[in-house]
């Protein structure tokens, strides 16, 4: 069964406040050296497995287009993936 794994991000030039609060944390924690943080979403969508691998692709790509990202201040990437059957 593949699974499309679905990083949302918020795009380059949108402030993260999320990530700023993250990053002048860290120095606190004694982690030093980290420049930006930048904090975002993973989805794990899993298909049946009779659809080929171009019709998974547009379906995940809609759904992220359409409900699991905001176009307007994020961008998304699409990653398929095999999964292996439960022994």
């Amino acid at each position: 069964m593949p699974r499309v794994v679905v990083n949302v991000m918020l795009k380059p030039e949108i402030l993260d406040p999320q990530g700023e609060a993250v990053v002048n944390a860290l120095p606190r924690l004694g982690v030093s050296g980290v420049s930006t943080v930048r904090i975002g979403k993973r989805i794990e969508l899993e298909f049946a497995d009779d659809l080929d691998e171009e019709t998974v692709r547009e379906r995940a790509a809609e759904a992220a287009d359409k409900l699991l990202s905001n176009p307007v201040i994020e961008d998304f990437e699409l990653h398929i993936e095999a999964v292996e059957p439960a022994p």
